[in-house]
């Protein structure tokens, strides 16, 4: 049996000892992020609230109208004298009112400071949206580039384990040679340290390999102990185009249109602002109903009840000048909105720009990375096949097996590069799909 066929069955039983694990895919990551991730549902539920605050109520367009009831209740020791010069005394004398009713006020002008905010609210509600957008895409983000680290991870440990199938061939080998004389001790023990080393390397793969998983559940928001494997594959978008992406960032960028919002929502203050100078008017009404009872006085009880109504209005004449002072702020205030926008468009282009060249140097790297790989493998088959029958030296055989595993370790990390860059690209688009 020959190499090829022999590898072939170790993967294939490896595959094999695994197939009890839950296979997730990078669609059930993703699900289980959006729905799970701690920081997403905190993003969602801010957003509920600015949702909730979008109201004429909240606004302050809307009257208030409040109920109210006091009832006082004394007991005195009293002493009057009268106008006639009559002095009247009583002790242990009761006195007791009663007032309730209903009371309403209304702001039926405050120079449109209400409309103001009432437009304010909503581009809060807006604001929210864009944020909870970023944080998904954030954080969907980072589920993918750690999923696809253990695709490339789980790659590595497919390689290791080839390789340390080879080098126990390889002792197994060396130790048959020596006993019968043609080959030395020295081969057998060279042979076994290269197997020692392969295997040291397999266990500190496999640790990473571990915490990796160990982080994807943190993400995931899930119990950490969950074992899985992952899709052992890395499938790259070849087809992304530079200005496409411009179009998009421009357009579709959450954190650049939280900008935008900031600067409607620096206008609408600025109007609130203005409206200061503007009186205010305002309407109250109700209706009262009050009782009052006396042990001693002219009017021992008496009842009242009905309608009361009326309006008034206020202007601010002058307020040392701070109504001046705080539009010439809130002016500054929008230029500096402006200019933010102007700044975040500038830099997430630049990112874009740089990223892309970096995505297609990775996608240019996975075809000579994979044509080199290749090459490592069949110069290895050949090494292998040489070094059986004793035509090489240990050592070029050993330089043909780590060049392989280098080989695939680099294809492998080609690729999981190449999709970093795709999926930076895809999140400063605002379309991070899968």
């Amino acid at each position: 049996m020959n190499y090829s066929k022999l590898t072939l069955i170790f993967i294939f039983l490896s595959v094999l000892s695994t197939s009890g694990q839950e296979v997730l895919t990078i669609q059930d990551a993703v699900k289980t992020a959006v729905e799970n991730n701690y920081q997403i549902i905190t993003a969602g539920n801010s957003l509920k609230i600015d949702s909730l605050s979008v109201s004429p109520g909240f606004a302050g367009m809307l009257p208030s109208v409040e109920a109210s009831i006091i009832d006082n209740n004394s007991v005195q020791n009293l002493s009057q004298t009268r106008s006639d010069g009559t002095l009247v005394e009583r002790d242990n004398a009761k006195n007791n009112s009663l007032n309730y009713g209903v009371a309403m006020d209304w702001t039926l002008f405050d120079g449109l400071r209400m409309f103001a905010n009432y437009e304010q609210l909503k581009e809060n509600q807006n604001l929210g949206e864009v944020e909870l957008k970023q944080v998904i895409l954030t954080k969907v983000g980072e589920v993918m580039i750690t999923y696809f680290d253990l695709v490339q991870q789980q790659q590595q440990l497919s390689a290791l384990d080839s390789t340390i199938y080879i080098s126990k061939q390889r002792v197994e080998l060396a130790q048959n040679r020596f006993k019968i004389g043609k080959a030395s001790k020295l081969e057998v023990l060279n042979a076994q340290v290269d197997l020692n080393t392969d295997q040291t390397l397999m266990q500190r793969q496999k640790e990473l390999y571990a915490n990796t998983k160990i982080q994807l559940n943190e993400q995931l928001a899930r119990d950490l102990k969950i074992d899985f494997k992952v899709v052992p594959e890395i499938f790259v978008d070849e087809s992304l185009s530079l200005p496409k992406l411009e179009t998009m960032v421009v357009t579709n960028n959450p954190q650049l249109n939280a900008e935008r919002i900031g600067k409607r929502i620096s206008q609408l203050e600025l109007k609130q602002i203005r409206a200061a100078r503007y009186p205010t008017l305002y309407a109250t009404t109700g209706y009262n109903f009050g009782r009052s009872e006396s042990s001693l006085g002219f009017t021992t009880s008496s009842n009242s009840q009905g309608f009361n109504y009326g309006f008034g209005a206020s202007l601010n004449l002058f307020n040392g000048f701070n109504q001046n002072r705080n539009e010439k702020i809130g002016k500054i205030e929008l230029q500096n909105a402006e200019v933010a926008i102007e700044e975040q468009e500038q830099q997430l282009l630049s990112m874009l720009v740089t990223t892309y060249q970096t995505y297609l140097t990775n996608i240019s790297l996975i075809e000579l990375e994979g044509n080199n790989e290749s090459i490592a493998k069949e110069n290895l088959d050949i090494t292998v096949d040489k070094f059986r029958i004793g035509i090489i030296p240990t050592i070029e055989f050993r330089t043909a097996q780590l060049n392989y595993i280098n080989a695939k370790v680099r294809f492998s990390n080609a690729k999981f590069q190449a999709k970093l860059s795709e999926i930076i690209l895809r999140q400063l688009s605002g379309n991070l799909e899968i």
